[in-house]
């Protein structure tokens, strides 16, 4: 059994429109909080953040954990412990072919979690 809390199902990550509007001009509900916080946390890593970033960009739009591993300097458990973590904050998906996994990036929660991030000029600016 887990001791993590389960997220309440809010906001939808997979949904292409944003969950809601930017930091910048309305206060973020704390339950909207409560299900992209895992995701910044993740992300808030210098290894998760480079794997993501090798995932998102991979040719294809998948990355081999055979092709991932070799880029950094660290134990093999390691990586995959990083890539679980990517995974269960939803930012990647995961498929076992035969020895391997394929990570892919899941475009729909980058979008939500960027369309949170965005700040607009001020005018005149």
């Amino acid at each position: 059994m887990s001791n993590q809390p389960t997220p309440l199902p809010v906001v939808d990550l997979a949904a292409d429109a944003p969950c809601c509007p930017p930091l910048a001009q309305r206060r973020v509900p704390a339950e909207t909080a409560a299900v992209l916080a895992p995701a910044f946390k993740a992300l808030g890593d210098p290894v998760r953040l480079q794997l993501m970033s090798m995932i998102a960009s991979a040719e294809g739009g998948e990355a081999c954990v055979c092709d991932l591993t070799p880029a950094f300097d660290l134990t093999g458990p390691t990586i995959s412990h990083h890539l679980k973590t990517l995974r269960e904050a939803g930012l990647v998906d995961a498929e076992r072919r035969g020895t391997w996994v394929y990570y892919r990036a899941r475009p729909a929660i980058l979008r939500q979690l960027a369309a949170l991030l965005t700040v607009e000029p001020a005018p005149g600016a």
